[in-house]
């Protein structure tokens, strides 16, 4: 079976239908692309063909392009990649221009209408391969999307959508479908007029036949084809263009900081693109995404964010030879911000929930969590009161430990005491069938600790969800010292099942995201006891990537939560404990009272709404700012290694199992610099070499939090990289 079928109907109607065989989305790879040009081909040849519809086989029309193909063309090009990559981008500019001119003469006479319906959500080169057809049919099924969100794996639209689009529309309504990758529900497609028709199902493919045998040759030919085209809202030298212009090269400034090469590429395209004829701003899209391919930014933003991301939610890391272990019934204990948020994410996957708590109102609180989501949703209109009772129907609010009778999965979320945690285990094991796997959700807690108290190590894991668990995206899963595959696959297939991504990481202190993020954290807090402008510290982050500075992250979080990380780790280190200079500051602010944003007072100080307004000035009366401040980079070195050091020490002592784990882990956890790809392919992009060097620099400096770890040093000395010592399928495909 071929990837794209080809039949023209009584009518003398082309019918393109994508099914792409053994997937259950249709991806374009090089060889279907090229049966699209033979099957265009073949109606625009066919003089019994009146025109053509494009649909899909699937219940979705499509969601992009096999990145893998990119991968591989670069390599088949050898010694010059960027030509390989060009050519191939030029092709498939040639093959949809062919679909758009549709065998129309010079006079845009003659031509085929040709027609898209959209029967599913529909993203990437299969949007731009709509944008190409002359209409576009959706289906009003408000679960569907549409959009071009290339520019959340580091690239951009390269398949003439950037070109066509802004064409369309101008720069201002380009600029949030292009530069934020946003999908739209059908209706705000056609308001953005990505598509041009909202109509039933059912009647989709035959609203898009009929529109094909009544279009006329006006109905058919592009504005751009036109003469006299302008382009909307004004080109870059028209009065009105010029400032539109010049406010998005800053707003683009302003919300990537510069680090991220595909949003400047994608303003190029359509600044350049514009001033040009439409043929020739195709050939400047495709070498300005040759440009962004090439970048090694963007490669490793497309192997960690879509490659090994997928690899991940797919199994990548799952025990061989165990059987499927999908949740039927999940019991959560404790029902505070997390348990709720826990039980709303399970209820919204279809499976039944026990949320228990000492007391029945907290119980009934957590459980309001998730009517206040949904409604939300309903507020919205992408909730229906039906999927609202539906959803709080599968979820019980019970104090009564014999309601977990029958749950196949316990996901524990009390209080971060092992005491408490060893007694809930106690309690529910009695209750529970002896198959029942139990995980407790702790951010720092040893889960081999934990464990003691299970009658069941075996069948006793760590599942560390981040806060708020219905957005974020990462799940972090632990291995005891006696955790079973059983145990494992468990986990896993129930990270599947809400729709998270998984990583899996075997028992140490703070795991993996914590035992990177907190050093993050303390760096921040280090410099400022040594006078460094917290100004500098906090814009020295952002610009480097980091979503949040460690100070304003510690706000978010609350300083009485990193109080009490550091009297816990102090006490389990003793003499070896190493930050009490974080935790003179920490603790000061403590004293203090400013715990952060839950106060409205900590690092920075907030209004009575609770919105951040600046740097607390009472922090320079305790903690004066020296005359002579660091370098940039020597600030944001400091704050980078300080995370990328404890990912490197994590794969040298066996706590990360796979590279993609540590890179894909670091930007859906705690959103280190997604640009980068991770810590670990930073450290490829740079270089172990220049990363030994620095490191040694900084250690001279600082002290021995950043010396450099034999595992980096031993590369260095050898000229390897991550993604090469550490190979897997996934990253050479990268």
């Amino acid at each position: 079976m071929a990837d794209f079928t080809y039949n023209v109907d009584a009518d003398g109607v082309a019918i393109i239908t994508w099914d792409a065989e053994g997937k259950s989305m249709n991806v374009l790879t090089r060889e279907s692309f090229g049966l699209v040009e033979k099957f265009i081909d073949q109606a625009l040849t066919d003089d019994a063909v009146k025109g053509v519809v494009i649909t899909s086989g699937k219940k979705d029309f499509a969601g992009g392009m096999d990145l893998n193909t990119l991968a591989t063309i670069r390599e088949e090009s050898g010694d010059n990649p960027a030509q390989g990559l060009f050519d191939f981008t030029m092709k498939g500019h040639e093959t949809l221009r062919k679909l758009e001119r549709a065998g129309m003469d010079d006079k845009n006479k003659g031509g085929k209408p040709i027609a898209c319906a959209i029967n599913g959500t529909c993203a990437g080169i299969g949007t731009e391969i709509a944008l190409a057809c002359h209409r576009r049919f959706m289906t009003d099924n408000p679960k569907a999307k549409i959009g071009l969100p290339e520019i959340l794996v580091g690239i951009f639209p390269g398949g003439g959508g950037t070109v066509r689009y802004s064409r369309m529309v101008g720069l201002l309504q380009a600029s949030p479908v292009l530069l934020e990758g946003r999908m739209m529900d059908p209706k705000k497609a056609k308001g953005a007029q990505l598509v041009d028709e909202v109509v039933e199902a059912d009647n989709l493919v035959a609203a898009a036949r009929e529109w094909v045998l009544s279009a006329t040759d006006k109905d058919i030919v592009k504005p751009w084809d036109q003469k006299g085209f302008k382009f909307p809202g004004g080109a870059p030298y028209h009065p009105a263009g010029f400032m539109n212009f010049v406010g998005a090269s800053a707003m683009v400034n302003g919300k990537t900081q510069g680090v991220y090469p595909a949003a400047k590429a994608l303003l190029s395209v359509i600044y350049e693109g514009s001033q040009v004829p439409f043929d020739t701003a195709l050939k400047i899209e495709a070498r300005w995404f040759t440009n962004v391919l090439m970048n090694p930014s963007s490669s490793a933003m497309i192997r960690s964010l879509f490659i090994n991301k997928q690899a991940l939610e797919k199994g990548a890391v799952r025990p061989q030879g165990v059987d499927d272990q999908s949740v039927k019934k999940v019991g959560v204990l404790g029902a505070g911000m997390m348990g709720a948020g826990i039980a709303l994410v399970s209820a919204l996957a279809g499976i039944e929930v026990v949320l228990l708590d000492q007391k029945q109102d907290a119980a009934d609180k957590g459980k309001a969590y998730t009517t206040a989501h949904l409604d939300k949703g309903i507020s919205r209109k992408k909730v229906t009161e039906e999927k609202k009772e539906q959803v709080l129907s599968l979820i019980t609010a019970t104090t009564d430990y014999a309601a977990l009778k029958g749950c196949d999965l316990i996901v524990e979320a009390v209080f971060e005491d092992p005491s408490i945690k060893a007694t809930v285990t106690k309690a529910v094991e009695e209750v529970v069938g002896e198959d029942c796997i139990f995980a407790t959700n702790t951010s720092t807690l040893p889960i081999s600790e934990l464990a003691k108290a299970s009658k069941r190590p075996e069948q006793f894991i760590g599942i560390h969800f981040f806060s708020p668990v219905d957005k974020m995206l990462l799940v972090e899963i632990i291995k005891g010292a006696e955790t079973g595959d059983r145990a494992t696959a468990k986990a896993l297939d129930y990270v599947r099942q809400i729709r998270k991504t998984p990583i899996v990481v075997n028992d140490a202190r703070f795991f993996y995201a914590n035992r990177c993020i907190i050093p993050y954290i303390n760096e921040g807090i280090r410099m400022v006891a040594e006078g460094v402008e917290p100004a500098l510290i906090e814009n020295a982050a952002k610009l480097v990537g980091m979503p949040l500075g460690p100070l304003q992250l510690v706000d978010e979080t609350s300083v009485d939560l990193g109080v009490k990380i550091a009297k816990a780790t102090k006490a389990a280190m003793g003499d070896d404990y190493p930050d009490d200079a974080v935790d003179e500051v920490l603790f000061w602010m403590f004293d203090q009272e400013r715990l952060g944003r839950k106060s409205n007072a900590g690092f920075y100080d907030y209004d009575d709404k609770g919105k951040r307004i600046e740097i607390w000035k009472g922090l320079a009366d305790q903690y004066p700012v020296a005359d002579e401040q660091p370098d940039l980079i020597d600030v944001q070195h400091r704050l980078l290694f300080a995370q990328t050091l404890e990912a490197v020490r994590a794969l040298e002592e066996g706590v990360l199992m796979d590279i993609r784990e540590g890179d894909v882990g670091a930007i859906l956890g705690w959103g280190f610099a997604p640009w980068s790809g991770g810590p670990l392919s930073w450290l490829d992009i740079i270089g172990a070499e220049y990363a030994t060097e620095r490191c040694d620099q900084l250690t001279d400096a600082f002290g021995e939090r950043f010396a450099t770890p034999a595992l980096l040093r031993d590369m260095a000395a050898k000229g390897e990289k991550f993604y090469e010592r550490f190979a897997t399928e996934a990253a050479d495909a990268a």
